[in-house]
């Protein structure tokens, strides 16, 4: 997701896969970024930085962020503290809980992939389209 907490790609995985194996396949699923034309140099395709926690410290990973132009800002595990997180990971825990907002994905009513994959993007739509039309109440 990005800073205000728009999801950017999604991915559906197992419950006893490893967050660090879908790092990868999930920053590779990110669509190219349109910024405003007329700046000099070729336009970026993926984000600049990356904030993870301590799940993801690992060199491999690093090594290929750094590959692709990434640059990881990942807690280092024995070193770093949780707390200084806490200023990205905030909105990371908000969006969650916005995903788990909707009754279906939480509860998972839903027990096909297929299924429960195509309630996610909805979801994930929903959120989107609070950012682009907010409720003037």
């Amino acid at each position: 997701m990005d800073r205000n907490g728009i999801p950017l790609a999604v991915r559906l995985s197992a419950a006893n896969a490893h967050d660090s194996t879908q790092l990868l396949p999930l920053v590779d699923a990110i669509p190219p970024i349109v910024g405003p034309r007329g700046r000099p140099g070729r336009p970026r395709k993926r984000p600049a930085k990356l904030h993870a926690d301590k799940a993801y410290d690992y060199p491999a990973l690093r090594r290929a962020l750094r590959a692709r132009g990434i640059t990881p800002r990942i807690a280092r595990r024995g070193i770093d503290s949780s707390e200084r997180l806490g200023r990205y990971r905030w909105i990371v825990g908000r969006t969650l809980s916005w995903l788990l907002g909707f009754r279906r994905l939480g509860i998972r009513y839903a027990r096909r992939a297929d299924q429960l994959q195509g309630l996610l993007h909805l979801a994930c739509a929903l959120i989107c389209l609070r950012f682009l039309a907010p409720t003037t109440a």
